[in-house]
């Protein structure tokens, strides 16, 4: 009898223990993420840009900057280059202009090699460089998203 009043004892101090580990646990520190910018070059936001801008600024990092002009790492981001192209009209034989669309997800910048050529062959006015879902990382690991970056070629 002494030894099951010992057991209970020891299972009771077990189970009250945790509920009180449970209680002491640390609260999640409130934070508000700051305004962030995305920039390429010069450009934010939306922008229509020049063909020789374009070409200009492809191969330049992507950048993230809040309103104090403190730099974020930018971790990944996507990036879509919607190009117009010559079709031909199966049943016609008429050419037409249509669109291409290129995207993939990046975790280095500036683009690599093989996408910024691809961008610079022959940019045409209505064609689109769209950088999306970019992830930044500020000086205490703390990940966000930033805002996209839509330059539009006129």
């Amino acid at each position: 009898m002494k030894k099951c009043s010992i057991y209970f004892a020891i299972i009771f101090l077990f189970y009250t223990s945790n509920v009180i580990a449970q209680n002491s646990a640390a609260k999640p520190i409130k934070f508000k993420q700051p305004k962030l910018t995305t920039i390429l070059g010069e450009f934010k936001d939306t922008m229509n840009i020049s063909p020789l801008q374009a070409d200009a600024i492809i191969g330049a990092m992507l950048k993230v900057v809040n309103a104090k002009n403190e730099y974020y790492t930018v971790t990944s981001y996507e990036f879509l280059y919607k190009k117009i192209v010559t079709s031909e009209d199966e049943t016609t034989g008429k050419p037409y202009l249509t669109t291409l669309i290129k995207s993939a997800l990046f975790k280095i910048s500036p683009l690599p090699k093989l996408w910024l050529e691809a961008v610079r062959e022959l940019p045409r006015p209505g064609e689109e460089l769209i950088f999306f879902n970019v992830i930044a990382k500020d000086k205490e690991n703390r990940y966000m998203y930033a805002p996209n970056l839509k330059l539009t070629i006129k």
